[in-house]
């Protein structure tokens, strides 16, 4: 059985740009023991208030299976466990566990710590002593392990052995720095693994872009302790990213780990964390990401239709993903015709409705076009082609004025509006912190008396992208925008010299997509529109 232990609270916060609140990390604690990890690191209770207040609310948390850890490091030199203001915050933060990290690399003892290597030696073994007396278990964290055990090794086995002597539950050997490699990280943890009795566990930083591979490495050479955090959170380039860690060992090591069925989580939790942490999930994220199952090549394509082995490592579900079908100008027909398939569109093989979308979509990608970020549009125009496209309203014209009225003052957007619908106009206006903010308020405005239930459709992201430099301002834009109406989310794209054209477009395929898709599930819900080529 390995055992992971998640240090996204404490270690992973300390990673640039990551900040979370006392309610985010209760909440986030709760989906990692969903999940199925077995520690969760809540934070280091003597260096803040937030994480004091965290372990004195996680008090209240019921937890079915991870046990809750409170981190810090050895006792002061010269000072005793009982006296030590750090130890005392451990002891009261009242978690069941406690890690404890102390200093194996003898240029830290004389150059950080400045201490003696003895003296080192006795402060971590009465440091664990102390908490072991405390009836608490206590895991070690080695830092800087396989630096110390590279330049003194019988001086970083030492420093183990105090803490064995101690009472140390685990060791735990970390490679701070990130700078070792997985034939580095395999020696070294077996040759440690045959001089001590004690559980060995691994912490890895990613400086070197091998935290995932020297975690694989450490257990295939006998640690049975993973320490990492969510998405690879951490100082500097990161920690050992257990989202990918995690199917590793137990679809490709067929190690026992967290429950298998817990495994299909494992993108909801990455992604739930993320969001907490007001960050863009990446889409590239092995496993987890939205590309990760992605296939755009014609070829491979046509290979996932007939077998998805042939171009997938892994059932994507096992990880709670999902197999998707890009569509560009590097499509083929096969592409089209798997990505109509997920759209509930049928289109044989040999058709030439099949043809005339894959045409128009090359087309319109020659002019900048972009369908990969924007499956919306792509579904509009492939109803376009296949006269199942029904246009819910007409444009009469929009003006939109960006008005600065004085130098101190932010501008102000005003977009007026008309359109018709079954021949009826709607003529409105709407303010908003920019153009296109505005015309967007405008459109919904001016729609919404026939069409409630885009009052629910909102923008969450606005990308523009300058296709072109050669003609300076006058360059072509492209417009991407994201929507949700608070259950599903949709792209869209629009693209012209104007970036307003261009957000128009791409707000017109948001808000048609939404009434086709509301149509098709209740067909008496909206008018019926007319259907158009």
């Amino acid at each position: 059985m390995i055992k992971i232990y998640d240090t996204t609270l404490r270690d992973g916060t300390q990673g640039e740009d990551v900040s979370l609140t006392v309610e985010d990390k209760l909440r986030i604690a709760q989906r990692l023991d969903a999940l199925g990890v077995h520690y969760v690191e809540g934070g280091w209770p003597g260096s803040n208030p937030r994480d004091i207040q965290f372990f004195r609310e996680a008090r209240g948390l019921t937890l079915e299976q991870a046990k809750l850890c409170a981190f810090g490091s050895t006792c002061r030199v010269d000072v005793e466990p009982d006296d030590d203001a750090n130890i005392q915050a451990l002891v009261e933060a009242g978690t069941p566990v406690v890690t404890i990290v102390g200093k194996s690399w003898d240029l830290h003892v004389e150059d950080v710590l400045r201490t003696t290597l003895s003296k080192n030696l006795e402060i971590i073994e009465k440091s664990l002593s102390y908490l072991k007396h405390q009836g608490l278990e206590v895991i070690y964290d080695a830092e800087h392990f396989f630096d110390g055990y590279k330049a003194n090794p019988e001086y970083a086995l030492d420093t183990l052995r105090a803490a064995v002597a101690g009472g140390a539950d685990v060791l735990v050997l970390c490679d701070t720095n990130g700078g070792s490699l997985p034939q580095e990280i395999h020696r070294i943890v077996g040759a440690v693994k045959e001089l001590v009795t004690a559980p060995l566990g691994i912490h890895c930083h990613n400086d070197s872009d091998l935290a995932v591979a020297n975690s694989l490495a450490a257990v295939a050479a006998g640690a049975t302790h993973v320490q990492g955090t969510m998405n690879g959170y951490g100082e500097r380039c990161g920690n050992a990213n257990l989202v990918s860690i995690l199917p590793n060992l137990i679809l490709k090591m067929g190690r026992s780990c967290i429950p298998m069925d817990r495994l299909k989580k494992l993108r909801e939790v990455s992604r739930f964390v993320d969001e907490l942490a007001n960050l863009q999930h990446n889409k590239h994220q092995p496993f987890v990401g939205d590309s990760a199952f992605a296939h755009k090549g014609g070829i491979h394509v046509s290979a996932v239709r007939r077998n998805p082995l042939s171009y997938e490592h892994i059932e994507p579900g096992l990880v709670g993903n999902d197999q998707r079908i890009l569509v560009s100008d590097l499509s083929g027909r096969a592409n089209v015709i798997a990505k109509a398939r997920e759209l509930g569109i049928e289109l044989d093989e040999g058709s030439h409705l099949a043809g005339e979308v894959l045409e128009r979509m090359k087309r319109l990608e020659s002019e900048g076009y972009q369908y990969e970020g924007a499956e919306a549009s792509f579904e509009i125009l492939v109803k376009k082609s296949i006269g199942r496209y029904r246009k819910f309203f007409d444009l009469v014209g929009f003006r939109v004025i960006d008005e600065k009225r004085t130098e101190g003052e932010e501008p102000i957007a005003e977009a007026t509006i008309m359109v018709r619908v079954d021949g009826e106009v709607e003529h409105t206006a709407a303010i908003g912190n920019g153009p296109v903010n505005a015309l967007d308020a405008a459109l919904r405005k001016a729609l919404e008396t026939f069409y409630p239930a885009i009052r629910d459709v909102r923008l969450v992201d606005f990308k523009v992208r300058v296709l072109s430099g050669a003609v300076g301002t006058a360059a072509r834009v492209r417009v991407l925008i994201e929507s949700t109406d608070g259950v599903d989310s949709w792209g869209t794209v629009g693209v012209s010299e104007n970036i307003i054209q261009a957000s128009w477009e791409s707000l017109v395929d948001s808000i048609e997509y939404k009434l086709l898709r509301d149509e098709e599930k209740s067909p008496d819900r909206l008018p019926a529109g007319r259907p158009e080529r």
